[in-house]
Order: structure tokens, then sequence, then C-alpha cells
């Protein structure tokens, strides 16, 4: 999966040469096999892992304000839910 950013004129999130503020991060997220979820931020080094959806929510919030300043901090999280699943043919 690949995430673009773009600028409202369609080019990459630059602004007069400065890169942005993400207003996004997405976390993929896939159930563990002991249990659980756990999510790792894609483009960041943010790992999190909680035994329901709802705590895993928090989880990633409170991972959020532990790796970004207040003033950088994405406006937006995404959960992107993975499952493999596998099956006889």
């Amino acid at each position: 999966m690949l995430a673009v950013a773009l600028a409202p004129d369609g080019g990459p999130g630059y602004n007069n040469g400065m890169a942005e503020l993400p207003n996004e991060i997405i976390f993929a997220v896939e159930e563990a096999p002991e249990g659980g979820f756990v999510a790792r931020a894609l483009g960041h080094s943010i790992f999190t892992e909680a035994d329901d959806l709802a705590a895993l929510r928090e989880a990633v919030r409170d991972a959020l304000r532990c790796h970004f300043d207040e003033n950088e901090r994405p406006k937006l999280i995404r959960l992107h839910l993975v499952r493999e699943e596998v099956f006889a043919a």
C-alpha cells in the first residue's frame, strides 16, 4: 500500500520548498497471533498493541502523543485493517 500526500495544486506536500506537517497518519492493523491487535505506522517508527479495537484506538493516540510534539501531531488517524485468510481451494 502506498499513500502519497498531495498539495492542493496536485503536487507533493511542499510549501515554498518546506515540507508541510502531515495531516494524516496511517497505521496497518493486524490481528496478533496471541490475540488482540497490533498497529504499525507507515513511514514512522511507531508500534502499539491492544486487546480490542477500542483499546487500540486509545493506544494509537497515546503513541502519537509520545512520538510527536503537540503542534506536529497529525490531525487524522487512519487504521487500515489487514486480515489474512487462507482456505482450501
